[in-house]
């Protein structure tokens, strides 16, 4: 029995109900493996070199056909759109080819616009990446009952905008908490703790091959580095038994190499730069045994 793709109706039901799983994935192979998972949401990106995403919206394509029955979210390349108009025709792209929801950090204004076309939108509070130098860089929000509270209208302005989620990073648990209660939105935690509607994690944090920084809210279940490491070996090692077996001339095996039928005597004759090609005037003939 295939696994059911989950609607924004769906994923709007769930909120007190059950926490929902939600995982970035950067290629074909994860998402086949997180739909087999049972993941609850996957999402990607495309074209946005500055976070080491080098895809194409073809891949976006591929992705969404790799795991046909997990509600997949998309973003746009950041700053690939300032208006409102140029963020649904961003949005309605993606859409097309059947991703289900549109992840922006962008204003509420946005968002609303997004909302009105019924575009499914899932944005960002408390650290938002793409801000980063606004607030001193990569660092917790909420810590201070002013941020705090900032954090909160942040949330209750994009629900009333019309998101259907936000990502919730690096909140104050507690902070956290009373905001998934306050809002109708559903709040996917990244660091902020339990008492969200759901948690999000990076594929290359789970799988455990991150080569940058690994944040303090990531969570490792496999070591995929260690054994990229081993097959890295492994190709060199089968690299250079095929060098060694080619410099020893290994490739004469009838198990991989063609043999002629007629057993009889053949003729290989070499003609001379006059056409001459008798054995006379051609030192050169000669006969094959096969």
């Amino acid at each position: 029995m295939s696994k059911k793709k989950l609607t924004v109706y769906d994923l709007l039901n769930l909120k007190g109900k059950k926490q929902i799983h939600e995982v970035y994935v950067n290629n074909v192979e994860e998402a086949i493996a997180a739909e087999e998972a049972g993941m609850d949401m996957i999402c990607t990106a495309y074209d946005m070199p500055h976070h080491g995403i080098y895809g194409k919206l073809e891949d976006v394509k591929r992705i969404r056909e790799a795991a046909p029955n997990t509600h997949l979210m998309s973003a746009a390349p950041e700053k690939s759109y300032a208006t409102e108009d140029e963020a649904v025709r961003a949005a309605y792209k993606l859409l097309s080819i059947g991703c289900d929801s549109f992840y922006t950090n962008n204003s509420s204004n946005i968002i609303k616009a997004l909302y009105r076309e019924k575009v499914p939108v899932i944005s960002h509070v408390g650290l938002i990446p793409g801000h980063a130098n606004w607030i001193g860089g990569f660092r917790a929000i909420g810590k201070t009952a002013d941020e705090a509270i900032g954090v909160l209208e942040h949330a209750v302005e994009l629900d009333d905008a019309g998101a259907i989620a936000v990502e919730l990073e690096v909140v104050p648990t507690k902070v956290a908490e009373i905001i998934t209660k306050k809002v109708k939105l559903l709040t996917i935690s990244m660091g902020s703790g339990s008492n969200c509607d759901g948690q999000y994690l990076f594929s290359q944090d789970i799988l455990g091959y991150n080569a940058g920084h690994i944040p303090r809210h990531s969570r490792i279940y496999r070591n995929f580095n260690k054994e990229f490491d081993r097959l890295h070996q492994e190709r060199v090692s089968a690299y250079k038994e095929f060098i060694s077996d080619t410099e020893d001339k290994k490739f004469n095996d009838p198990k991989i190499t063609v043999s002629i039928e007629d057993n009889d005597q053949i003729a290989v004759t070499y003609c001379d730069d006059k056409g001459n090609d008798n054995e006379h005037n051609n030192p050169n003939l000669s006969l094959i045994h096969i």
